[in-house]
């Protein structure tokens, strides 16, 4: 794998804990990961976030099973597909789909994020001879181009800036012959924004992260109840989406111990609420930006997972 200064395009190699060009320019190794960025940026949320509740999410962690049903039906791939390939890992959160890539499968796995969340990640899958973790920016990559057999990118692209943008830098970096898998918030019609998290995150994510989460853990009871309340009415869709919580019914899994549920609950609100981007995709864009790339096999679809209950968008491609 050729790591490059994603600056310059220069080469990179190793020195100690230090990548570094030829011009000296070094990118330094702290808690597992190779630092390109500033520490804080407009993930930052994500960082206080993984760093928080990160194990709420991991398979080996929290037993639940569920973010491997997901990687598995979202990607259809296999282990015995991923057998010594090498697996780029877009936005990598806390790992809870590393600890899948690296506890089922026998793939070599590049992970980067944007923000300090590949510190939890480390803490939770590191060390690993197969685990390479980065913090970089999705348009700045220390990849070069055509490098990796496999790339999936999940719940990541509609908190960048510009995705259609994302999927072409991720395009970039995938060999002819690999395969694309990505996931994002579906963009059905102008209804879509018509939801509290659209209406209320240029404000919450205003807030300082320990203040929006203090708020929410205040409040997040009585939500809970009301949202449960509202759901057993048949009015979920009617008049849950206006209220401040996350979509309970369809992203939490069940049979959570009231404790662990109460956590994922507070987790997924934050993580609604507290972004500085929130960009809903058209199945249509992306699956035209593939084509653009000049993927073919394409395939658009809802994914359902977790025994039906909850549900994904996602497109898949060949270069």
């Amino acid at each position: 794998m050729q790591l490059i200064n994603p600056n310059t395009s220069e080469r990179l190699t190793l020195r100690e804990n230090h990548l570094i060009d030829e011009t000296g320019k070094e990118f330094e190794l702290v808690s597992g990961a190779y630092r390109f960025v500033e520490p804080e940026n407009y993930t930052s949320n994500f960082g206080f976030q993984w760093n928080k509740f990160g194990d709420l999410q991991v398979d080996t962690l929290s037993g639940s099973g569920i973010t491997s049903e997901r990687f598995f039906k979202a990607t259809k791939w296999t282990p015995a597909q991923l057998k010594g390939k090498i697996v780029l890992e877009a936005g990598c959160g806390a790992g809870r789909f590393t600890s899948v890539i690296l506890n089922e499968t026998e793939a070599e796995l590049y992970s980067f994020d944007y923000s300090d969340s590949v510190s939890a990640n480390y803490r939770m899958n590191g060390p690993n001879d197969r685990l390479h973790l980065f913090q970089a920016s999705i348009y700045e990559m220390p990849f070069a181009e055509d490098s990796f057999d496999y790339i999936f990118c999940f719940g990541v692209l509609q908190f960048t800036p510009d995705p259609i943008s994302s999927l072409q830098s991720l395009i970039k970096v995938l060999k002819p012959g690999g395969q694309l898998v990505v996931d994002f918030f579906p963009k059905k019609g102008w209804w879509t924004k018509i939801h509290a998290k659209y209406i209320l995150r240029p404000y919450t994510s205003k807030l300082s992260n320990e203040r929006l989460l203090k708020v929410i853990e205040n409040n997040i009871d009585w939500l809970m109840k009301t949202y449960r309340f509202f759901s057993r009415l048949g009015l979920n869709r009617a008049v849950n989406r206006f209220l401040p919580i996350c979509d309970i019914d369809n992203t939490i899994p069940k049979g959570l111990a009231k404790e662990k549920l109460r956590q994922w609950v507070v987790l997924d609100t934050f993580n609604m609420l507290s972004p500085a981007f929130d960009n809903p995709l058209k199945m249509e864009e992306v699956i035209d930006t593939f084509r653009k790339g000049g993927l073919s096999e394409i395939e658009g679809e809802v994914v359902p997972y977790s025994g039906g209950q909850n549900h994904v968008s996602v497109v898949r491609g060949i270069k």
